[in-house]
């Protein structure tokens, strides 16, 4: 079984929060399925087929910085290994609209990423990194407490290029099971989706 987990924290507090684009995309691949989720303890659950495998579609609910608790019970529930976790999760690093994949790596800096390594003692799982930095403004001029940017709502305007975002989030995500990492890299990374790529969230 693949885990596909989008990072993000409860509440509706949160709901439209650049750090919860991890849970926005794993919610167009809830619809896309026709899931029907659940919620066991700390987290969301629904049990999909995606791109013809068996899949748990995940949103940890233990808030950002404790996600690597819930799936670290997941995969030992489910059998599953370290390398069949897929983390979609918000990058302040990349404009809004872009995508970056990895098959591992550091952190970041990523609470939500560093809590899953540490967890799992690994590193070696694969992210959907999905850019939350307003579109023209240059990293250089975020404010040295990137918490309260990531944890501020997007900009009233980029409704229909967060939503572009996500979907195109999801699409990589459903050819990375399909194809695998490699095919998923070439064609997604770097990609700037289009505000009319997808219904405003």
């Amino acid at each position: 079984m693949r885990l596909v987990a989008g990072l993000g924290n409860p509440g509706e507090r949160y709901r439209r929060t650049r750090h919860n684009a991890g849970f926005l995309a794993v919610d167009v691949l809830a619809t896309r399925t026709q899931a029907e989720p659940r919620v066991e303890g700390d987290a969301w659950l629904a049990e999909v087929t995606l791109a013809g495998q068996p899949t748990l579609l995940v949103k940890p609910l233990a808030y950002m910085n404790r996600s690597g608790e819930p799936l670290v019970r997941l995969l030992a529930r489910t059998g599953a290994a370290p390398g069949d976790l897929v983390v979609l999760v918000d990058d302040v690093a990349l404009e809004l609209g872009t995508i970056r994949i990895r098959e591992r790596g550091s952190d970041g800096g990523h609470n939500g990423l560093f809590s899953i390594g540490e967890a799992l003692a690994t590193t070696d799982f694969t992210r959907v990194r999905i850019g939350v930095r307003e579109v023209g403004l240059p990293f250089e001029e975020l404010p040295v407490d990137l918490a309260d940017y990531v944890l501020a709502e997007f900009e009233e305007t980029a409704g229909p290029t967060v939503a572009a975002a996500v979907t195109t989030a999801a699409d990589a995500v459903e050819c990375l099971l399909l194809e695998g990492v490699a095919s998923a890299m070439n064609r997604f990374n770097g990609r700037r989706t289009l505000a009319t790529e997808g219904p405003e969230v």
